[in-house]
């Protein structure tokens, strides 16, 4: 049996191969080793129904994540998954590979990630060249969920969100300063609860004041990541992620205004990406 997970910050895909024609999907929240512990995992899989059966039948694993790109916290993550399938080979990457295996497979191409936070790559058909981008949300994550939710947050707070929006904002959210303050400051996972604010641009789409949020987000993203490859012109451009997938005709404006083609643009590239590793086995990109 094969398991292939795509972990972003707030929610993990999963796709459980038994067979050639039969597979198991489900959803766990989000494994992000910057954020939990090793039993913090183990405690998600415990109450994860869908996989109790298989755990002792699982030969394989292959676990792509967001926070995966040090030694240490590939090793917390694939010590967790050793506790609940001991019988396993397991994989632990990051994230950006994922979405090139989804979108580009064995070609050349740039590879972008607009979901919770935000990050980029370029795979040239045989090697992955490094990235100085993925900051994080405090950093980077420019045209991420965190980053609009930011934008609408801080919008709200200063008093520059039109009084139609922020009449909607408050009933939809009832917070003010203190409760944003002590939830972004004093809580866990200020990132998780900046991005749950994006949702209220699918809400308001047309109004002019989430555009420009909309557009000054991207824009950013593609100025900071895409442009930093010399020849961005000259490559098909992916992306992967709910912002990316719910937002893509303005993305898709932008991009075509700059001179950037753009490729797949998939909300969740779970199914990509268990195919590809299916199809090419052991001979998967390292």
């Amino acid at each position: 049996m094969l398991l292939v997970a795509d972990s972003g910050s707030s929610k993990a895909d999963w796709i459980l191969t038994l067979s050639e024609n039969q597979t198991i999907s489900f959803r766990t929240s989000g494994i992000n080793p910057f954020f939990l512990s090793e039993k913090d995992i183990i405690k998600i899989f415990q109450n994860t129904p869908e996989i109790q059966p298989y755990t002792d039948q699982v030969k394989e694993i292959y676990f792509f994540g967001a926070g995966c790109s040090s030694p240490d916290r590939r090793e917390l993550i694939s010590n967790a998954l050793s506790k609940i399938f001991k019988n396993a080979f397991i994989s632990v990457d990051i994230d950006i590979i994922a979405c090139i295996y989804a979108t580009t497979g064995t070609s050349d191409g740039i590879c972008c990630i607009l979901g919770t936070g935000s990050n980029i790559s370029y795979f040239d058909g045989n090697r992955i060249h490094d990235s100085k981008h993925g900051l994080g949300y405090i950093l980077g994550d420019e045209g991420s969920g965190t980053y609009f939710g930011r934008q609408l947050i801080t919008g709200y707070l200063y008093g520059t969100m039109p009084s139609e929006l922020s009449g909607e904002f408050y009933r939809k959210y009832n917070i003010d300063k203190e409760k944003i303050i002590k939830r972004i400051y004093q809580e866990p996972s200020p990132n998780f609860y900046l991005a749950s604010f994006a949702p209220f641009m699918s809400e308001h789409l047309s109004h002019p004041y989430i555009i420009e949020i909309l557009k000054r987000g991207f824009n950013e993203f593609i100025e900071t990541n895409i442009k930093s490859y010399p020849d961005y012109k000259t490559h098909t451009c992916h992306f992967v992620g709910s912002i990316a997938f719910h937002f893509s005709d303005i993305l898709k404006q932008l991009c075509q205004e700059k001179g950037i083609k753009v490729g797949k643009i998939l909300k969740h590239p779970i199914e990509e990406l268990s195919l590809f590793i299916l199809r090419n086995g052991e001979k998967i990109i390292r």
